[in-house]
């Protein structure tokens, strides 16, 4: 099927589209909505911290192995059926999520789930790239990269509000109902190109499979258990640190002399790509990496609830989406993706340092409107310029190729800065406790002042003198470790800052294609 015959208009597009981008929000508000209900599933099913985090743990490994095999997946079984199963699969284990009875179902259910999840997110973009004309593709990106952007941000309040008013069960039994309907319209409205002959059993690369599905498994599950089990002291840790490194070897080696690969690693020739799967990880890393440290600072040292920290981050998105598709109509017109790109990594340069200077342990809620808008300002101006630019190069079934590597990129990046950011976290704090600590000395005014009139307060509320002095040394601590946990913040917003301003003259140094606004992406299945 020639990509032309892809094309749809007026309803049956607008249709198209809509169910595309459901299941694109289904698959990334899932990947968050989770997190503000972990502590009433430890509760109700009696598990430890260290179990329940497989919840999250198994739904990112599933997610990442099937992200590189969506492309030959799409293609051995068709477009149609294969997205429509992976709906089915989500679907109903997203129930069988709802209704596990013990920790180690749920955790099953989810590697399933994020199977069938991590399919919806490409093969969405792709969908929706083929049923535009190609001079509009610029927008159709803009339409999928709602989803990508703004998706993250409506996981946490709704996933509050649900935990709020109903059990933790619901996060998961929403689903349901867009599901079935996302499947009724894939099936009666979605169409599947032809890609030629389907390979046999023996001709399809089981072990690139095995290999990829190893490293890739094994790497997501160092990222997300790393923090917690300290790293290399863990000899679970330093087993899949070997698993993932010898899987990787075997991987690429496969990938190099098999006659027909599962990934075609030969298509990273491509100068672009090769820039473009970097900036897909940065943009990755500082999507989910502030999506995860800025509800953590509000709720942890300005003691918000886990839905007003959710509900922080809506305006953001909403500038994200105002802005995306006027940034899809720049690009129709011809504005060079490279420097739209360029001028979103220096925004989120200057969003980052301003959250640098306003973190304090009573920052108010008002400092941080601007500050985010600012931020999807520059999220708009990222995404749809970093994907095309990517592909910009890239000819015929390369696209789809291409299109694979930086979806996977987009995710490990976010796997990588929430573990970096965990583990930098901790570092930073024990330095600055270490710093701050030595100015507690007798011979320190400052410190004797406050220690003084703490103790007097204390005493003139009835305490004894000793109780007086344990208490005021307990509430000094209380106030170093929260001035600690500030300080660490800013350190995190710092040098995300000064990782995205870096990457600026790179992008600037990217080639383009003439006539590139018109890229034909229709491959990037």
């Amino acid at each position: 099927m020639e990509p032309d015959s892809l094309v749809e208009y007026g309803f049956r597009r607008a249709i198209v589209t809509i169910t595309a981008v459901c299941c694109a929000l289904l698959e990334i508000v899932d990947t968050t909505i989770i997190n503000v209900a972990l502590n009433d599933m430890r509760g109700s099913m009696g598990a430890t911290l260290s179990e329940i985090g497989w919840v999250i743990t198994a739904y990112a490994i599933g997610n990442v192995i099937i992200v590189p095999l969506t492309s030959f997946l799409s293609q051995q079984f068709g477009r149609t059926h294969y997205f429509a199963g992976s709906i089915i699969l989500f679907t109903i284990c997203s129930f069988l999520c709802g209704n596990a009875t013990t920790m180690w179902e749920l955790i099953l259910f989810r590697f399933l789930q994020g199977l069938g999840g991590g399919a919806l997110l490409v093969t969405s973009q792709t969908i929706i790239t083929e049923v535009y004309p190609i001079e509009k593709r610029g927008m159709a990106q803009a339409i999928y990269g709602l989803g990508v952007i703004v998706g993250p941000t409506l996981g946490p309040p709704l996933g509050g509000y649900i935990v709020d008013n109903f059990s933790w069960p619901y996060i998961f039994y929403i689903n349901i109902p867009v599901g079935v309907i996302a499947t009724m319209l894939t099936l009666r409205f979605i169409k599947s190109p032809k890609y030629g002959e389907r390979r046999a059993a023996n001709q399809i690369d089981w072990w690139g499979i095995v290999f990829l599905a190893g490293a890739v498994g094994a790497l997501q599950l160092i990222l997300e258990r790393g923090q917690e089990e300290d790293w290399f002291s863990s000899s679970m840790i330093v087993f899949f640190v070997v698993l993932c490194a010898v899987c990787l070897y075997l991987f690429i080696w496969r990938e190099m002399v098999c006659k027909n690969p599962i990934v075609e690693l030969r298509v990273l020739k491509n100068a672009n790509l090769r820039v473009g799967t970097i900036l897909s990880f940065i943009l990755g890393f500082g999507l989910y990496g502030s999506t995860f440290i800025i509800p953590l600072y509000t709720q942890n040292s300005l003691g918000w609830t886990a839905y007003q920290a959710g509900l922080l981050m809506v305006p953001s998105s909403l500038m994200t989406a105002f802005m995306m598709p006027i940034i899809g109509q720049a690009i129709q017109r011809g504005v060079k993706q490279k420097y739209l790109a360029a001028t979103g990594m220096f925004l989120f340069f200057i969003f980052c340092i301003w959250g640098y200077k306003v973190l304090t342990p009573d920052t108010g809620s008002d400092a941080f409107f601007w500050m985010l808008m600012l931020r999807g300002f520059g999220m708009s101006m990222l995404f749809i310029p970093v994907s095309t630019l990517s592909l910009s190069t890239l000819q015929g079934k390369q696209i789809g190729q291409g299109a694979a590597f930086t979806g996977m990129m987009r995710q490990l990046g976010g796997s990588f800065g929430i573990a970096l950011i965990t583990t930098f976290m901790t570092r930073r704090n024990a330095l600055h406790r270490n710093d701050l600590i030595t100015n507690i000395t007798p011979d320190n005014p400052a410190f004797q002042q406050n220690y003084q009139g703490m103790v007097a307060n204390f005493m003139h509320h009835g305490m004894a003198p000793n109780q007086a002095q344990a208490a005021a040394l307990k509430a000094l601590d209380g106030s170093i470790m929260g001035q600690v946990a500030v300080l660490s913040y800013m350190d995190v917003f710092l040098y995300i800052g000064i990782m995205f301003l870096i990457c600026v003259p790179f992008i600037l140094m990217l080639k383009n294609k003439t006539g590139q606004e018109k890229i034909d992406v229709s491959a990037a299945h």
